[in-house]
């Protein structure tokens, strides 16, 4: 390798450390500028908030919405008449406990996943309190835990009842259907003799806590309507509300609040609020968009970390003027359940893009490649054998099946490239005075025997694509969410073992990966100066095993197996003759007279 190459592999090192690096710090930086740039913007005009979509609310001061999107209407404590009566929902997905107090939603009990990596832990339990999903406020006269109610259907659905004093009956039926799918239908019935205005009102879509893991997070998205057609992921466009440099955190002048707010209106096709592999999304039916949503971020008090504890939403309809006998009716669905994409493909309107293939602009080139490699692993899992770390080693091989020309050409020309060294050293001896001419003579060379000192670095490049698309997957799809392998628990985070036993827990995947790195720099063909050789032979190997030691388990499974099968290919290509180049540098006289022709070309 000369100096050139390691200039170059150094670089595309850099940047792929750089790209790590950013990748993790794009949403804090963003978020604290754009918090500075409300506080600045408050401090300057009280009023200038009221013009915007997007409204901060600082801990414990009351709400402040847009002016076109009322609060709801705040009643009195009620006094129930009658005594909670909870009702299960079952399909083989999942099971939904349902509360006759305010037609909610109280839990989801999620029946494929589990709580932690053993087989044993339980099921994964969406708990929506302390604000139970679709609770209903802002209707005059009904408080959101009114009693409601309850009649059960053959089909399974439930129908809640209730009516209010001034003559308004609500009806809401709740269904729950297939892949995670909760179908709701309200309906107000104006029973009374005069009209009823219906104001702007909310519902709720249910308290969604932070996993247990410290590389879970919280954020909500939302599809708006109307031209542009946006999907917006919030949590890097809410000013002081979500991730470590959100939330108000700006330093020590500023602490990260323990509550926050924030209010965004226009129309929406869906809004979701979502963990690390979780989401839970509200789905109106064409033509009963909403027209607003609110959310609620409690920091976690426990954590030293500036993390939040959980969120809550809530999604606002517009008003209506109910006549005698007249009914308004609007339908939506729910989906609660984890972030597959293949689940959330089939439901469309664009509910896909929760998983954020695309969501940062570092990815927007490598965004393509995810959803085909989720395909490919769930394939194998499916197909070959039912391990993901299996099927990322097969990955592995089939992208250096089809590199496998590129990377060959690669160290073939490497190999040329040392057996001309000889040649190099001369003419930068020969023409040491004269650079532009030396320069030339030395791309002559390199013409003259098919040499590209490029080449060695498209093994690299060629694995760029796989690795960030994996680091992308590895954010949010479930799929590897306690996905074992061997001795590793779960492949989505670091192996962590002896965790609590030894002051930095045991990572061995990237010990092995680092180890398999200096092994194949040992064998890649030596050039240049042999100290320089010798730096980055072990440089670039530590480098790696810092970056890596603190990934998911997944990364370093691929790159270590990755790089074993670079170091396979090139002891099959060291075990061929000797090239025309290397024969010609020091054993000329066994050239043949073809072989001589060739490189007198």
């Amino acid at each position: 390798m000369n100096r050139n190459d390691k200039l170059i592999v150094a670089l595309l090192f850099l940047a792929l450390m750089g790209w790590l690096w950013y990748s993790s710090n794009q949403t804090t930086r963003k978020a604290q500028e754009q918090a500075a740039a409300a506080h600045a913007t408050a401090a300057l005009s009280t009023n200038a908030a009221a013009t915007t979509a997007l409204t901060p609310v600082v801990s414990n001061a009351a709400p402040v919405v847009a002016t076109n999107v009322p609060p709801p209407a705040t009643l009195p404590p009620i006094v129930h008449s009658a005594p909670e009566e909870t009702n299960l929902l079952h399909s083989d997905d999942m099971d939904l406990l349902v509360s006759s107090r305010g037609a909610t939603l109280l839990a989801a009990t999620l029946h494929n996943y589990t709580a932690r990596p053993e087989k044993n832990s339980g099921h994964v339990i969406l708990d929506f309190h302390p604000h139970p999903a679709l609770a209903l406020s802002g209707v005059p006269g009904l408080s959101a835990d009114a009693d409601y109610r309850v009649a059960k259907e053959s089909d399974g659905a439930l129908v809640f009842t209730c009516r209010t004093p001034q003559g308004l009956r609500v009806e809401r039926t709740v269904a729950l259907g297939a892949r995670h799918l909760i179908r709701v239908i309200d309906r107000f019935v104006n029973v009374s003799d005069a009209p009823v205005a219906l104001g702007t009102n909310w519902v709720t879509l249910g308290t969604f806590y932070r996993g247990s893991s410290k590389n879970d997070e919280l954020s909500v998205d939302s599809f708006a309507c109307g031209a542009d057609d946006t999907v917006r992921h919030w949590s890097k466009e809410l000013p002081g509300l979500f991730g470590g440099g959100g939330f108000g955190c700006l330093g020590p002048s500023r602490p990260m609040l323990d509550q926050a707010s924030q209010t965004a209106t226009g129309s929406q096709h869906w809004v979701a609020l979502k963990s690390r592999f979780f989401v839970q999304a509200l789905m109106p039916a064409p033509f009963h968009a909403v027209t607003a949503f609110r959310v609620d971020a409690t920091r976690d008090a426990n954590s030293s970390a500036f993390a939040l504890s959980h969120i809550d939403g809530a999604v606002a309809f517009p008003a209506a003027q109910l006549e005698k006998g007249q009914t308004l009716e609007r339908s939506y669905q729910l989906y609660i359940g984890p972030k597959k994409l293949a689940y959330l493909t089939d439901f469309g309107g664009r509910l896909n893009e929760i998983m954020e293939f695309n969501a940062y602009s570092w990815n927007t080139f490598f965004g393509w490649f995810c959803r085909p490699l989720v395909q490919l692993l769930n394939f194998s899992y499916a197909h070959l054998y039912p391990n993901y770390g299996v099927a990322i080693i097969l990955l592995t091989i089939l992208v250096r099946l089809v590199f496998w020309p590129l990377t060959h050409k690669s160290t073939e020309s490497a190999k040329r490239m040392r057996d001309v060294q000889p040649k190099i050293k001369a003419l930068q001896e020969q023409f040491k005075d004269e650079p532009q001419k030396m320069q030339q003579e030395i791309w002559a060379v390199y013409r003259a025997h098919k040499v590209n000192p490029l080449s060695s670095c498209l093994p690299m490049l060629v694995q760029l694509p796989v690795f960030i698309a994996l680091y992308t997957v590895l954010r949010s799809a479930v799929e590897l969410r306690f996905a074992p392998f061997l001795w590793v628990a779960d492949l989505s985070e670091p192996e962590n073992l002896l965790a609590g036993i030894l002051p930095i827990s045991l990572n061995i995947l990237p010990l092995v990966m680092a180890a398999v790195t200096i092994w194949q720099s040992k064998l890649t063909p030596a050039m240049g100066d042999p100290t320089q050789q010798k730096m980055m032979t072990w440089m670039m190997p530590l480098m790696m095993l810092f970056f890596f030691y603190s990934m998911p388990a997944a990364l370093s499974l691929y790159w270590t197996v990755s790089t074993l099968l670079a170091i396979l290919q090139l002891w099959l290509q060291q075990r061929t003759p000797k090239t025309e180049a290397a024969l010609a540098a020091a054993e000329p006289e066994k050239l043949t007279r073809q072989q001589r022709r060739r490189l007198e070309r």
